[in-house]
């Protein structure tokens, strides 16, 4: 069988992997307002104990990153869509913990199974694209992924404020949460193809001289079948572009890890209702999710260095003005503001990671970068968590996580090369 790469040419199953990750991101996000709102009211969790109140986020980013990792070796051996499978399976009983948690180490354990279904199902999305894609057209893939995914945060996040504002808040997120994950189940295993053929005859081409188009800039000295251990010390630390854009995807996950715990908590001391607050949660996932639809093909055309360290100062600069202004309106502002940052560089860096990734291991090194992406989610928690209960001030944490944006981006634009093989093709 032929493997005709391309958008359009495998329309339908780009179409069904948008839908995947839609539900995923619904998944998510159904903890994105209610679950931190109603730590003290539901759990007992003390309102200025900030480590506390991170663990269910430290517990989840840690998992997913781990499962990241696990899930893009596996889809190398397995192929993508039996780990897409595993990933919902595993996501069944996290509606009914949400749902008869007696105590809130029963959210910080579901979210160990969430870090899990993440890992595993939004990884293989992207993944998916990326094989059937053009070289050129991977901005705009990982910009309709991510737009899909982070528009189903966007979505769940003000959905379930109203639902919990109407109805018994958990009995909302049992709802909400068990439909979209039976609906992503069934529609995986109905309508989800693996990609995985198409990667290897990707790999085959290169291997043959039959590729088209201008030559990644693959690094020299790597094996064709690299292991474990090679490929992840090539991406954290032994590649010089690689390593800056591995702490990047880290760093950016600090905006993320305060915007999911901090901003309920923040905004609820400033005397908004749940209502609000998910406005304001919605609107920096909607204009995330909605901005990927120009800044990944932004990417394809200019280049990926660029929009990555833009993104970064933005978005750091986004989250310290959240403390300096006051009202719903300003604070939207500045929630917006921030997710056009982070729609800058977050499909960049998926996009940048693949673009110097052969084939053959590309499944493994982009599992390593998301591993470090999302344990960027336990890191930042721990660090902003620590911060705050240090100072005893919430915004402390914010100003961690605007400084870090800062210097990381800093990283990027020293270390980083350009890595679109059109604009900085190997020689």
């Amino acid at each position: 069988m032929q493997y005709v790469h391309g958008i359009r040419a495998n329309l339908g199953q780009f179409s069904q992997q948008l839908l995947q990750v839609f539900f995923v991101g619904l998944t998510i996000g159904l903890q994105r307002n209610v679950v931190p709102a109603l730590a003290e009211q539901e759990f007992g969790v003390p309102a200025d104990s900030f480590t506390l109140l991170m663990a269910f986020i430290i517990s989840f980013g840690f998992v997913k990153g781990a499962m990241n990792f696990i899930a893009g070796r596996m889809s190398e051996t397995y192929g993508r869509r039996k780990v897409l499978l595993w990933g919902w399976m595993v996501a069944i009983p996290i509606p009914f913990m949400i749902l008869y948690a007696p105590t809130w180490g029963w959210i910080v354990a579901a979210n160990i199974l969430l870090g899990v279904n993440q890992g595993f199902a939004w990884s293989m999305t992207v993944t998916s694209k990326i094989d059937i894609c053009l070289p050129e057209q991977r901005g705009l893939a990982t910009g309709f992924n991510e737009f899909a995914g982070y528009g189903g945060v966007a979505i769940a996040a003000v959905a379930t404020g109203y639902m919990a504002a109407e109805y018994d808040p958990r009995t909302s997120l049992f709802v909400f949460g068990l439909t979209i994950i039976i609906l992503a189940l069934i529609a995986a295993f109905l309508l989800a193809k693996d990609t995985l053929p198409w990667a290897r005859a990707e790999a085959a081409a290169h291997k043959a001289g039959t590729h088209v188009g201008p030559k990644p800039r693959f690094p020299e000295g790597v094996p064709d079948k690299p292991s474990v251990a090679e490929v992840f010390a090539l991406v954290t630390y032994r590649h010089r572009t690689f390593a800056a854009l591995s702490q990047a995807g880290c760093i950016e996950k600090f905006v993320d890890a305060l915007v999911w715990a901090f901003f309920p908590l923040y905004f609820v001391g400033q005397g908004l209702g749940i209502v609000n607050i998910g406005w304001i949660v919605g609107i920096y996932g909607m204009v995330w999710g909605a901005s990927q639809l120009w800044t990944g093909p932004l990417s394809d055309k200019f280049g990926r260095k660029w929009p990555i360290v833009i993104g970064m100062w933005m978005a750091g600069a986004g989250v310290a003005a959240t403390v300096l202004v006051h009202g719903v309106f300003y604070w939207s502002l500045t929630a917006a503001f921030t997710g056009v940052g982070m729609a800058l560089l977050y499909p960049t860096l998926i996009a940048a990671v693949s673009d110097i990734s052969h084939p053959d291991w590309r499944g493994s090194s982009l599992g390593v970068y998301r591993f470090w992406r999302d344990t960027g989610y336990g890191i930042g928690a721990l660090s902003i968590g620590f911060v705050a209960d240090l100072t005893g001030n919430i915004e402390a944490g914010f100003w961690l996580t605007a400084g870090a944006m800062g210097l990381s981006g800093l990283w990027m634009l020293v270390f980083a090369e350009e890595t679109h093989p059109r604009i900085n093709p190997a020689e």
